[in-house]
């Protein structure tokens, strides 16, 4: 023990990690220290493990019920080089593959070379009784990526946690560290995820100038993503972007847009400009756009034409071989489809969509030409797939997503594999975003028909962009809208409620003996506890146990009474309470319980799922799930979403949020047997009729609001829309 700086500095062996608080990294260890004391020291250590060597830097503190302690606010660590420091630190566990038995059969064998022999000798494991070659290269992989966290970590553990540090190494691997020294924004790479912010910190550190070139390409960099991520823009007007920038850098206007224009002569960024005004994006955002409407434009050319003769009699025989009489509209559609190499089909709900959709297929089935059908979400896939009794895929899994690059999805379907269907199908349409969009057409073979089926009056993307309402308002693409409801849909409120939102009319409130309800809660701290007795017990009192399974509950907000926050937090309480006989773990803030409806917030194209023997990649922004089991001893959650099984690791566990309750945002292309929509006051730019419609329409058999009377009415009269600055529909009329 010594004093530096009014401090006092504590060396010793980590003896026991008493406890660790996985939000925030908060720990209580216990110490041997070189006189052999047991020392209880308490601070903010990352990756706290047994066996290891720490210097720690503080105080002493006495605690009212644990007496003396050590409280220290930085540190240092090492690996054990003692025998016996090896072993303890292998026993806890720290790296994968090795547990106390295996940890004693290692150190018995190799002693103190033992870290060596892992990181440079792994096949020598393998002589030991237990441990396979597969096994061998596996502890390998783990100690090596154990230490260059390690090294990592050390380095930036005074601005990151251990979450942050982890996507930094598996970016940048062991030369982390240098790179970051000569650049510390390369951090707000959209794969580490760190803000702008914290690198910005880093690089003030080590005196990095306000004005330095890389700190204003970062700062315009973070803008123009912050704004993709946040409100869907893929560009936005130079003159917007110069005074955001200036304000993020805290440097001058004129300083600023010398340095965009800079970028824009090296390529480091894109410009377009329309309506006399210049649109600033990043580059490969341009190159999407560029190339989307490029192959809009040239579709046409490559296409087998029928004759409007052909077409008439192809509808006539579809007609006869189906025994139904198409509407006028639904009949332009086929026609259009069949004329055409692209359409769109759009159209609210109990329109016919999927009557026209089944039409097709039966025709071009009978014409010989191969078709596929695909949706945005799995959810949105099987829905399709039920509606046409046709197979339907997921985009990723139609294109065969292979392997991940830097986090970013590769497809093996793509310009020089193309699709091997002469139709493509996609359903909910609306959902994809700029990036998606461009990876279909990179795989759309010429000659290729593409039919896209969505509506129109939903909300957009949660990605970039505004493919589907650009490409029918370039009026460039053929558009076929259905308007006529037909006699069944008609019977149904929801059906007849949403096309009344639609059109800027009241939905019906006071009918009760249809499928769509209003409970009246003019006090909004009521409204959790009201939807709370309907799942746990009105509902399932009239309709049975089962329909707990099938309601989903969609709001507005994430914040308020009604908010996805406060609601999570109580029907978790009352649809799943904590149990002895129920494992929990606690992720920052957030408690996760197995039973849990849990939803992934974020598309990981990295996690592993499993699903009858066959194994995939992927789980997506919006995927709806139930832990089934947590593993304390593996630091793995098990969660079955819908018909496949998916293990995340604590750390991924990260991505999730508790699904009793979402946002209509994260309900987008999927639809629910029960749907409850709480009634409040919440931002003024939620309250919109498209949102409003949009979660009506994700009921397929009973719509229940709660709530506010004036809420709905509110919320019809507001048509606004939020505008998206993309350059995709100037794009495609000047192409």
């Amino acid at each position: 023990m010594e004093e530096r700086n009014n401090a006092v500095v504590l060396s010793g062996v980590i003896e026991n990690v008493v406890f660790r608080n996985e939000s925030n990294d908060y720990s209580v260890i216990e110490i041997v220290d070189s006189e052999n004391n047991l020392i209880t020291a308490v601070g903010t250590m990352p990756m706290a493990f047994e066996g290891e060597n720490v210097e720690l830097t503080g105080n002493w503190t006495y605690h009212k019920e644990f007496g003396k302690q050590f409280c220290f606010d930085s540190f240092e660590k090492n690996l054990p080089k003692e025998v016996d420091g090896i072993l303890q630190y292998l026993s806890s566990k720290t790296v994968k593959g090795i547990g106390p038995v295996t940890a004693l059969k290692i150190v018995n064998r190799f002693g103190a070379d033992t870290f060596d022999v892992i990181e440079n000798h792994p096949e020598w494991l393998a002589d030991i009784p237990g441990i396979t070659m597969k096994k061998a290269a596996k502890i390998a992989e783990s100690f090596k990526e154990q230490t260059g966290i390690r090294n990592v970590m050390m380095f930036c553990k005074d601005y990151m946690d251990k979450g942050e540090v982890t996507r930094v190494y598996k970016h940048y691997g062991v030369g982390a560290v240098g790179l970051i020294k000569e650049n510390p924004y390369i951090l707000c790479d959209e794969h580490c995820g760190i803000s702008f912010g914290k690198a910005d910190v880093i690089a003030r550190d080590f005196g990095i100038a306000p004005n330095a070139r890389p700190r204003i390409l970062a700062g315009v960099m973070h803008v123009l993503i912050y704004n993709a991520s946040t409100n869907g823009h893929t560009c936005l007007p130079k003159d917007k972007l110069v005074l955001a920038a200036s304000e993020v850098l805290t440097l001058s206007n004129e300083e600023v847009e010398a340095a965009i224009n800079s970028f824009l002569q090296n390529d480091e960024l894109a410009s377009y400009t329309y309506d006399g005004k210049c649109y600033v994006m990043k580059k490969d955002v341009a190159d999407c756009e560029s190339y989307i409407a490029t192959r809009v434009s040239e579709m046409d050319r490559y296409i087998s034409h029928f004759s409007t003769t052909d077409i008439y009699l192809m509808i006539e025989q579809l007609e006869s071989r189906l025994g139904i009489k198409y509407a006028d509209r639904q009949k332009q559609a086929i026609h259009m489809a069949l004329g055409g190499s692209i359409m769109i089909l759009t159209g609210g709900p109990g329109t016919g969509k999927t009557t026209v959709v089944k039409g097709l297929i039966s025709i071009f089935n009978s014409i010989g030409h191969k078709c596929v059908l695909a949706a945005p979400t799995g959810r949105a896939a099987k829905r399709l797939s039920e509606a046409t009794g046709e197979e339907a895929k997921t985009i990723h899994r139609l294109l065969e997503m292979e392997k991940v690059v830097d986090s970013e999805p590769r497809f093996f379907r793509d310009a020089r594999n193309p699709l091997d269907e002469n139709v493509v199908i996609i359903d909910e349409a609306s959902m994809i975003d700029l990036y998606l969009m461009n990876s279909l057409f990179l795989a759309l073979r010429k000659g290729t028909r593409l039919i896209l089926i969505g509506d129109a009056d939903q909300l957009p993307s949660v990605g970039a962009g505004n493919v589907f309402a650009d490409f029918i308002n370039s009026n460039r693409i053929t558009t076929v809208c259905l308007t006529e409801i037909f006699r069944q849909s008609k019977e149904s409120l929801i059906v007849t409620n949403a096309h009344r939102i639609n059109n800027g009319e009241n939905p019906i409130l006071n009918n009760t003996k249809s499928d769509f309800f209003f409970v009246r809660r003019e006090n909004e701290r009521e409204i959790s506890q009201t939807i709370a007795d309907l799942i746990t017990q009105r509902l399932p009192r009239t309709y049975g146990a089962q329909i707990r399974d099938e309601i989903q509950v969609i709001t507005p907000s994430k914040k308020g009474y009604g908010g996805v926050i406060n609601l999570n937090s109580e029907l978790q309480e009352k649809i799943n309470p904590p149990s002895k006989f129920k494992k929990e773990i606690k992720i920052h803030s957030l408690t996760l319980r197995e039973g849990d409806k849990v939803m992934q917030i974020t598309n990981d194209y990295e996690i592993e799922w499993e699903k009858n023997g066959m194994t995939g990649m992927g789980i997506f922004n919006g995927d709806v799930g139930v832990i089934e089991f947590i593993n304390h001893a593996d630091e793995k959650i098990t969660i079955r979403f819908d018909d496949k099984t998916a293990d995340y690791s604590y750390e991924k566990a990260e991505e999730l949020e508790l699904a009793y309750a979402i946002t209509v945002h994260k309900s987008q292309g999927s639809e629910y047997p029960v749907v409850i929509i709480p009634s409040y006051y919440c931002a003024p730019m939620l309250m919109t009729r498209n949102l409003f419609y949009t979660a009506v329409t994700r009921a397929k058999r009973m719509v229940i609001v709660v709530g506010r009377s004036d809420i709905p009415q509110k919320m019809v009269s507001n048509n606004m829309e939020v505008l998206r600055y993309t350059t995709l529909k100037d794009r495609i009329e000047n192409a």
